[in-house]
């Protein structure tokens, strides 16, 4: 399961950096939670779509450096780079926690720590 775990994510990574988020989605549960520890909580897949079509004006260019897992968790740190409407860069290095339910991603909790120039 835990080998199972890292091709979703990875598979649902390769469909954000085309922007492809129905693709994304098709990863998650119809439920599924996204806590951006320090910021906010988002429910359910119509509110993580809204988000990602708000937030990902271009796609992001992100690098899931080490994928630990074990059981339903999975742990990915790595780098990431979104640019915003104004053509801003941002930075960060994240780690994301993920919690899988029958094959699918149901829980993240993402802590994101922008970079410093």
């Amino acid at each position: 399961m835990p080998e199972q775990n890292k091709t979703v994510l990875l598979k649902a990574n390769a469909a954000i950096s085309k922007l492809d988020f129905e693709g994304f989605l098709k990863f998650c549960t119809d439920d599924v939670k996204w806590t951006m520890v320090g910021e906010q909580t988002i429910d359910g897949k119509e509110a993580v779509r809204s988000w990602m079509k708000e937030t990902y004006v271009e796609a992001p260019d992100f690098d899931a450096k080490t994928l630990i897992a074990e059981g339903d968790w999975l742990a990915a740190l790595g780098e990431i780079s979104i640019k915003d409407q104004d053509g801003s860069v941002t930075r960060s290095s994240y780690c994301d926690i993920w919690r899988f339910r029958d094959g699918k991603m149901a829980e993240l909790k993402a802590y994101v720590v922008e970079a410093k120039p």
